[in-house]
């Protein structure tokens, strides 16, 4: 039975991946602050933190609990978040270090858990955004910041002596979800324009079931209009 790991598995991408992945079959362990019951089997993580080693040697100890010797065929970080803000913001360390714990923290850590988890030749799947690829993010610095990173690690594992050699890394750049939380903010958007999350599930699925049919170390725009989603 193939299997795979979830990071950010109880979040509305990582459930709708979730989800996808057990209706194919797929063995998945979630990662998340919460478990996800639609999960073979959840690593539920503490907000409180501590320093990333020590988050890391966690969230590994706990996944090793759950496979034992056995490895993953993926790992899919679709944790994260977004916040606004300027330097002039008065909350904008506070929503950069958000941004840094939930998309680079999140990334590296999954990184880590390929490198020792996950069999030669799997997918390594992370979450960039399409605004960083873009320039500056004046109104969103500490976002737009965090998830440029998470693109040089994307470019950085897909090359020799990245410590996942022999699998392939690629990044999943969404440009706006379609989420129950980003109705409720922008109600009067047009939501033709906005990707369904099983759109996006399905993708993951597809590079996870057949690396081949992704490159590694690009990084693929989801981008939706007029209720058709395409991939770039």
């Amino acid at each position: 039975m193939p299997s795979a790991i979830v990071y950010g598995g109880r979040g509305a991408l990582g459930a709708a991946v979730v989800s996808q992945l057990k209706k194919q079959a797929w063995r998945v362990i979630s990662i998340d602050l919460a478990a996800n019951p639609d999960a073979d089997s959840s690593v539920v993580v503490s907000a409180a933190g501590g320093s990333l080693a020590e988050q890391g040697a966690r969230v590994e100890q706990d996944v090793g609990a759950v496979l034992g010797d056995g490895k993953v065929d993926a790992v899919i970080c679709v944790a994260g978040g977004w916040q606004g803000g300027n330097a002039a913001h008065e909350g904008f360390l506070q929503s950069a270090d958000q941004s840094i714990a939930q998309s680079v923290s999140s990334s590296l850590i999954a990184a880590a858990i390929a490198a020792r988890r996950m069999r030669e030749g799997g997918l390594l799947a992370l979450t960039g955004a399409v605004p960083a690829l873009e320039g500056g993010t004046p109104g969103m610095i500490g976002y737009g910041m965090a998830k440029a990173a998470v693109h040089h690690l994307v470019a950085s594992l897909a090359l020799p002596g990245s410590g996942l050699d022999g699998s392939r890394v690629v990044g999943i750049l969404p440009q706006t979800l379609d989420t129950p939380a980003n109705r409720a903010a922008m109600p009067a958007a047009d939501f033709a324009a906005w990707t369904p999350l099983a759109d996006a599930a399905a993708l993951l699925f597809k590079w996870a079931a057949d690396p081949a049919t992704c490159e590694s170390g690009r990084l693929y725009k989801v981008l939706t209009k007029d209720g058709v989603t395409r991939v770039e």
